[in-house]
């Protein structure tokens, strides 16, 4: 945390006192009842005090970690103390992205991951962020602990499943909606969560279509730079380790390293491999709509 204050204010229901009670008196806190309070809690660093008004105060030089794993999560349910620095939206919601579109070889893959509350400010800790800002390594140790700990939902379209739709759909856009409202459909029957965020690659209108032939009514919030928002990050890596293991796995299988991107380390690539196994064989690796078709041979 940047800056942490020496005293913390807060307005709670007094309701929750008998249970906020047992609780310290659990961590180790001694209690008393000093006038106009319903009781002061303090142990070695921390002071805890709830008035009668419901204010609620806690100071001491410890008091951060107390902060942290006990009074924001399990009492205040909010973030602002721990958090202060970030525009950490702990709102239970689904997040969506997609990796592998500008990609000549490899999948396309779409991933979506649900979370709320703690579980938004866990994915903020671990360090989740957008998966263009990070190396290979991290996204394939940071993916792993998304998929044993979240709710998630990737669909991956390898490339010869994925020129078949492409020649159905005609459109890269229309065939991405297919594929967020999919993944959308699947986490929204799973968590029961209304909520999406997804990071927006068209008009509106396209992304919203596809969810109506799907009969899906959702809140759902499409921007730029969707990445922002932890959970949308966390989908990012999902569907980034899952094009990169894609890659990894055709490459492996035809003998030649195929690399990401559209460059011309992708051209060589492309032309070594139609000379390997025939220019009609790259509808197996390849995205057949690119461009870079056209400088092969």
């Amino acid at each position: 945390m940047k800056n942490t204050p020496s005293t913390f204010v807060a307005t709670v229901d007094i309701k929750i006192a008998d249970k906020m009670k047992a609780d310290l008196y659990n961590q180790g806190f001694e209690l008393s009842t000093p006038p106009h309070t319903v009781f002061s809690a303090k142990k070695k660093g921390v002071s805890c005090t709830l008035y009668q008004s419901g204010k609620l105060t806690v100071q001491g030089k410890d008091m951060a970690e107390f902060m942290e794993f006990y009074l924001e999560p399990h009492v205040l349910q909010t973030f602002a103390f721990t958090y202060d620095d970030l525009d950490l939206d702990t709102t239970a919601h689904i997040g969506i992205d997609e990796s592998g579109k500008g990609d000549f070889f490899g999948p396309l893959c779409i991933a979506g991951v649900f979370a709320g509350g703690e579980e938004i400010v866990k994915l903020k800790k671990i360090g989740v962020k957008d998966s263009k800002a990070m190396s290979d390594p991290a996204i394939h140790k940071l993916a792993k602990a998304i998929r044993a700990e979240f709710v998630h939902h990737i669909v991956k379209i390898n490339p010869q499943k994925y020129n078949e739709l492409y020649a159905q759909f005609r459109n890269l856009n229309h065939l991405l909606a297919w594929g967020h409202a999919t993944t959308i459909e699947q986490l929204a029957e799973r968590s029961k969560c209304q909520k999406v965020i997804i990071d927006q690659f068209a008009d509106e209108s396209v992304v919203i279509n596809a969810l109506k032939r799907k009969n899906l009514k959702l809140d759902l919030t499409q921007r730029h730079r969707g990445e922002e928002d932890v959970v949308v990050a966390a989908a990012s890596i999902l569907a980034r380790e899952t094009f990169l293991n894609g890659l990894a796995k055709l490459s492996e299988e035809c003998g030649i390293v195929l690399p990401k991107g559209a460059s011309s380390k992708t051209i060589e690539a492309a032309r070594a491999y139609a000379r390997k196994f025939g220019k009609e064989e790259l509808e197996k690796v390849a995205k057949l709509h690119f461009k870079t078709l056209d400088a092969i041979p």
